[in-house]
């Protein structure tokens, strides 16, 4: 892939979130702490998981890999954020911005499509509890992850080696704490009218479409869940549905606003970067916490592996 352009750029400089050298180390230390919390949170689910052999079901399965995921997407942008705080030097250069948009992009759709296909689970597992072993066997969780990552991987060098094309001959700063391939479209003197369009594209098909998707099945699974009889039995029925809800919610909400409406309406870089740091740092930390929480199964695996991890020190 070539990473050449005719521009007489070869780095950028990231405004980061905050102009006001007084809020750094306050800053640094609110966002070091989630940082933390994130990386904690997630690998100790992935842990747990990966250690507690009766959460090895598809759907366990599919949390694992949601949480590596938040793991990584919080540590493509936050490690730069942290370091904007307490250094002088605010540059990245052409090579490491396309690579950070590059692991930007593939993050976020794979994580799209994989919410889509934790939804499909919750649809099989309710609606079709008796064909639920059959249908959702090994091999069609390997090829639905499978699926998310190729879509990923596409959609990302399909990015990427359109921006690397344009040529940047002006003013080199993204107003941005990562490079953000729409800022960093504003700072082209090249037509990026392809750019943005392919971008929006990318918006409405991993975005718009998979969420109506999900829409549609939990439509289906609400309407499965009011049919059973007993009070008890649709309580435990859509406690496993849930914790999805709200996850989705919080990341379709956030990227929706991101790359469908503001493309269209339009809004203040300020609001921007408070909705980007929703998306891409707080909801990674909260997503742990939101589906072990509400998760007895998990709760109890958690509190096991804990145990386990203070006897081995007492030993």
């Amino acid at each position: 892939m070539a990473m050449e352009n005719n521009s007489t750029v070869i780095e950028f400089l990231l405004a980061g979130l905050s102009n006001t050298p007084q809020l750094h180390t306050l800053l640094f230390t609110i966002f070091f702490f989630i940082y933390a919390t994130t990386l904690l949170g997630n690998l100790g689910l992935v842990s747990t998981v990966t250690l507690s052999p009766h959460l090895h079901t598809p759907m366990y399965f599919f949390l694992a890999n949601l949480s590596l995921l938040d793991a990584a997407f919080a540590s493509i942008t936050v490690p730069k954020m942290l370091d904007l705080f307490l250094s002088d030097r605010k540059s990245i250069s052409f090579l490491g911005c396309m690579a950070q948009m590059y692991c930007f992009q593939l993050i976020i759709v794979v994580e799209c499509i994989l919410l889509v296909v934790m939804g499909f689970d919750r649809y099989v597992a309710i609606c079709k509890p008796l064909n639920y072993a059959k249908i959702m066997n090994r091999n069609l969780c390997l090829q639905l992850l499978a699926s998310c990552w190729i879509a990923g991987l596409l959609n990302s060098a399909i990015q990427v080696i359109l921006a690397s094309t344009l040529n940047f001959c002006g003013p080199n700063t993204i107003d941005h704490f990562f490079c953000d391939i729409q800022v960093l479209l504003k700072l082209s003197c090249s037509d990026t009218f392809i750019q943005e369009l392919i971008l929006f594209a990318a918006g409405m098909a991993f975005g718009f479409i998979p969420c109506l998707t999900l829409l549609t099945s939990y439509y289906r699974i609400v309407s499965a869940i009011l049919k059973i009889n007993t009070k008890s039995g649709r309580r435990r029925a859509f406690s496993t549905c849930s914790s999805h809800l709200i996850v989705v919610a919080l990341f379709y909400g956030s990227g929706s606003y991101t790359y469908i409406i503001k493309p269209i309406a339009g809004h203040t870089l300020a609001v921007d970067k408070a909705i980007t740091v929703l998306y891409t740092i707080l909801n990674p930390m909260f997503n742990p916490f939101i589906y072990s929480l509400r998760n007895m199964e998990v709760k109890k695996a958690f509190g096991r592996f804990m145990n386990k991890i203070c006897f081995s020190k007492r030993i």
